[in-house]
């Protein structure tokens, strides 16, 4: 499962068509496209941190590796232009790793310590190796809405609660500004 963002055009395509293009970017011998969701107008976060995003999430199949995916999904985003040029900086193209088959990586420990992180860490900090499953997905409207959408009964590996459970944990205020496209 994949999670989509854009918050800044390149030199040929908005937000929205970057996110569009990526979804037949990632589909390739290896890897096939399930579903997909919308597009969604939604808030950046942190509040402040650039403009608004487009976003969407895709239910993916793949015999790749989480590592061979991630690393494909970080070529594409090259290919669309992006540029890491800081934690939470606007980007062209955002492709994560949400999930892959409900493994736990590293290992269930290290997945908690970063689930746990305190929001002024998580600014400035990075691991050092692949977390999974995101250890942000229940935090984040903006990716639960649109999993919602495609797949309301995923189960969360560690939390053991549905996408739709995990969505309707969230505030108003968490869900304020995302809206389909």
């Amino acid at each position: 499962m994949i999670a989509l963002g854009s918050n800044v055009a390149s030199t040929t395509l908005s937000s929205g068509g970057l996110v569009k293009a990526a979804f037949s970017a990632v589909e390739n011998d290896s890897v096939r496209l399930v579903s997909a969701s919308r597009l969604y107008a939604t808030p950046c976060v942190p509040e402040g941190a650039g403009p608004d995003y487009v976003n969407a999430v895709a239910v993916v199949e793949t015999d790749l590796s989480a590592e061979a995916l991630l690393a494909r999904l970080h070529e594409i985003e090259k290919e669309f232009e992006r540029r890491r040029e800081g934690r939470w900086a606007s980007r062209t193209l955002d492709l994560d790793l949400l999930d892959h088959g409900g493994h736990v990586a590293p290992n269930l420990e290290t997945w908690q310590q970063w689930h746990d992180l305190p929001f002024e860490q998580q600014k400035t900090l990075f691991p050092d190796c692949m977390i999974l499953p995101h250890p942000r997905i229940q935090d984040r409207a903006f990716v639960l809405v649109p999993l919602v959408e495609i797949a309301p009964d995923w189960r969360h590996p560690v939390l053991r609660r549905s996408a739709r459970e995990l969505l309707a944990e969230l505030t108003e205020d968490q869900l304020a500004g995302i809206r389909a496209i």
